[in-house]
């Protein structure tokens, strides 16, 4: 059932999760963090090295995470596999273009454009309106040049033109819904579903409408299939799919995690950024979809960043750190400790055990450890573990395994945040106060006749996404710790139709 691709990759056949059903379910291990740093809490790293720990101390585990770019790969973030003595291999391979699921999205999205821009030069039908064609390109690299374009299809002697944008690889609905897809015939389905744009009647047009979902789901019958690789100690690896979290809902795909939880006793996986980016749209997106319920939710935050939350330094992405961060400070860590206490509270929410890891660094000291173990268990923690997976490997995850499978025989109470029958307007207000701790929405002129549009058209009950800064539980990055008194702007609400939500710009 898996399909060699070259020496160290494997896809998985198509099909394999349905042939799978008899088997009992995994424990199944979501791993987030706190508002991240400019440092990196170590979120990948941690991922890994639990799966590794679990698998040390006699448990069946397999870690499933999301592609890395080649955006961020060659941009401030760096690489997705992991570091040091935890990471994915081939890691290099992985990172780069892996086994080409990138560039086939690239290359379906890119194709819809393209035979869109075809359907309006020939005026076909239907005849769609060029000012609301939703469509747009991707790349997989950060160009500057490319954030915004203008395009011009004709015969030479009358042109239509139109300003559009290329989105990153990551951020497409293509993108989503390779991620959120439980089959191939789903994944056709939901391509069938992407809105194009509209008539000049007000009427939706679909890729079904244009006779072209065959088409791009050739291109993309074999990204599809989830991917096989190993981590350093041969710990299975799926990885499949890279939505971001900030901009899309930021997690490895459903098939990934319906092959896994019938072939091991624990399955880790991995949400982007913090609790209120990639765990809230774990939540409420894909697990919706998915139909797999979290057993444990696992923080992974460092003591420096923690500090660095206190708002009493200044850090940027490679340079140097400031001399007194590396010192013990515990004045600072508890003023920081906010933001984690305010992921704890987001996490009980859902109604899910969770264990906070501490990335541990050489000049974190032990009062320092004592300290976030003292918060995090007085703010609802199930419990804290030190993991040195980095420097150690899966031995120095073990002491975050054996929590894990304390905290997974704990009961749960596992709920939605909120009901698809509640307005999408209410959904946004719901997330934005009980997740950022906003004091609520603003709605711009324009995301309210877009609203109106889609629950129209039949699409008002989806989930709704938002895309905000990774940084601040708030919608600005410089506002960090944990903000008060804010309210979060929504200027544009667009709507993933394949994918099966709204998102919220």
């Amino acid at each position: 059932d898996v399909e060699p691709f070259g020496w160290y990759k494997g896809k998985f056949a198509l099909g394999l999760e349905s042939r799978l059903t008899d088997r009992p379910l995994a424990k199944y291990v979501n791993v987030t963090a706190i508002n991240p740093t400019p440092l990196g809490e170590g979120k990948t790293v941690t991922s890994i090295g639990l799966s590794m720990g679990l698998n040390r101390i006699g448990k069946r585990a397999i870690v499933t995470l999301r592609q890395p770019s080649q955006g961020p790969l060659f941009g401030i973030k760096g690489g997705g596999a992991g570091g040091g003595n935890s990471k994915l291999f081939p890691a290099d391979e992985i990172n780069l273009h892996f086994t080409g699921d990138m560039h086939a999205i690239g290359a379906a999205t890119n194709l819809l454009a393209a035979l869109i821009d075809n359907h309006l030069a020939r005026k076909a039908t239907p005849i769609i309106d060029p000012a609301t064609v939703f469509w747009q390109r991707c790349v997989d690299i950060c160009d500057r040049g490319l954030r915004k374009v203008q395009t011009a299809v004709g015969d030479g002697e009358k042109w239509i033109t139109r300003t559009t944008a290329f989105d990153l690889t990551p951020a497409s609905e293509i993108m989503a819904i390779l991620a959120l897809a439980t089959s191939l015939p789903d994944f056709s389905r939901r391509i069938g579903r992407i809105l194009v744009g509209l008539t000049p009647q007000g009427d939706p047009v679909f890729v079904d409408d244009l006779k072209v979902t065959g088409a791009l789901t050739a291109i993309l019958k074999d990204a599809v299939r989830p991917n096989l690789v190993q981590t350093l100690e041969g710990t299975p690896a799926i990885v499949h799919a890279g939505p971001f979290a900030n901009i899309a809902h930021g997690n490895s795909s459903v098939l990934g995690d319906l092959i896994a939880t019938r072939l091991a006793d624990y399955v880790v996986t991995e949400s982007g950024f913090g609790s209120d980016c990639g765990a809230e749209k774990f939540f409420n997106i894909k697990c919706r979809v998915s139909g797999l319920r979290p057993d444990v939710e696992v923080v992974v935050c460092t003591v420096r960043a923690l500090k660095l939350h206190s708002g009493q330094f200044a850090v940027k992405a490679g340079k140097p750190l400031p001399p007194e961060l590396l010192t013990e400070n515990l004045p600072a860590l508890r003023a920081g400790a906010v933001n984690l206490q305010a992921h704890l509270e987001i996490l009980r929410q859902f109604g899910v055990p969770t264990v906070i890891a501490v990335n541990r660094f050489p000049d974190d000291t032990d009062s320092e450890l004592e300290e976030v173990r003292k918060i995090a268990l007085s703010a609802g923690a199930a419990d804290v573990a030190v993991s040195t997976a980095f420097a150690d490997g899966g031995v120095g995850a073990e002491q975050i395994a054996e929590a894990v499978i304390k905290a997974a025989a704990l009961p749960r109470n596992f709920q939605f945040l909120y009901g698809l029958e509640l307005p999408p307007e209410e959904k946004l207000r719901t997330i934005a106060t009980k997740i950022y701790g906003a004091e609520g929405v603003d709605m711009s002129p324009e995301a309210t006749d877009q609203l109106e549009l889609y629950r129209r058209i039949g699409f008002g009950n989806f989930p709704v996404c938002i895309a905000k800064t990774q940084y601040s539980l708030s919608h600005d990055p410089k506002l960090i710790g944990r903000p008060k008194g804010f309210r979060i702007p929504i200027r544009q609400v667009r709507l993933a139709a394949g994918a099966g939500f709204l998102y919220a710009l």
